[in-house]
């Protein structure tokens, strides 16, 4: 994956891209020399959740992209709409959209405010698909367009609907929307497909859901390298897949996953939804 600049020129839209997972794919793809849309909703820092559009462009930038940062919340159509305009006008196009945005609360139905609810679900199925719906016009005219979807496979086990039925839902609403993009799309050659990491990721948001020890997670690199192998089509993917960050890279070559782990030393934690 250290080979030629498969990026190079593309512009991408990332949704939630001021941080966390979102940031690390806008960097790696970056490196090629890619074109980045930074639509998120933070333009000043907060004590627990650090980093903004801003400063997420000005590392993409260091790291040799070219970036538009874009303060939108995707709850809201006119934002999105305002955002990928701004990105057709600075860029001529876009060619890739990754939908990362997402809220969580790993909540029971008792103990699940109707307003977080509605929060999870206008953030991460509604958002997903208004997005989507604004971008495609664009993906069309594309050579070679793709949809990323960070949403897990679909798993009927009652175990992941127990627990915290509405994120479930509100995320599978995600994935559902990969598999009607995928069949939709078809005759207009757009790839749509999901990425999940098989082991938590260590983020600042996951510092604020009680319970989870960062030291037996893996670095937000190991899912942007997955999906730069997915978008640069070192992976040879076909539309319409749910796949796990590091099989993804396995079929890609990479035999080595010790230098993800934040430490080596521990066992990992596995992500939700994989049993």
């Amino acid at each position: 994956m250290t080979g030629p600049q498969r990026l190079k020129g593309k512009t991408i839209f990332i949704t939630g891209a001021s941080r966390g997972i979102g940031l690390a794919i806008a960097l790696r793809a970056a490196r090629d020399g890619a074109n980045i849309a930074i639509a998120a909703k933070t333009v000043a820092s907060h004590a627990k959740l650090p980093g903004t559009i801003y400063t997420a462009a000005d590392e993409v930038r260091a790291a040799g992209g070219q970036a538009l940062p874009l303060q939108v919340d995707i709850r809201d159509g006119d934002q999105i709409k305002a955002a990928v305009d701004a990105t057709v006008a600075e860029f001529g196009g876009i060619d890739v959209l990754i939908n990362n945005a997402s809220a969580i609360s790993l909540t029971g139905t008792l103990e699940t405010p109707l307003r977080r609810y509605d929060l999870m679900h206008q953030v991460n199925g509604r958002g997903t698909f208004a997005v989507s719906q604004a971008c495609i016009p664009y993906l069309k005219q594309a050579s070679d367009p793709h949809i990323l979807m960070m949403a897990p496979p679909l798993n009927m086990n009652p175990r992941w609907f127990g627990p915290h039925l509405a994120y479930t839902i509100s995320k599978y609403n995600m994935s559902l929307c990969v598999l009607g993009l995928a069949e939709e799309l078809k005759p207009d050659a757009i790839s749509v497909n999901a990425l999940w990491p098989r082991s938590v990721i260590a983020t600042a948001a996951l510092n604020l859901i009680p319970g989870i020890d960062t030291q037996t997670c893996r670095t937000p690199e190991i899912v942007a390298d997955a999906a730069y192998a997915l978008l640069s089509g070192a992976a040879g993917v076909q539309s319409g897949q749910f796949l796990l960050d590091e099989d993804v890279l396995t079929a890609s070559g990479v035999t080595d996953f010790s230098g993800y782990s934040v430490n080596e030393g521990r066992v990992l934690t596995p992500d939700l939804f994989l049993d």
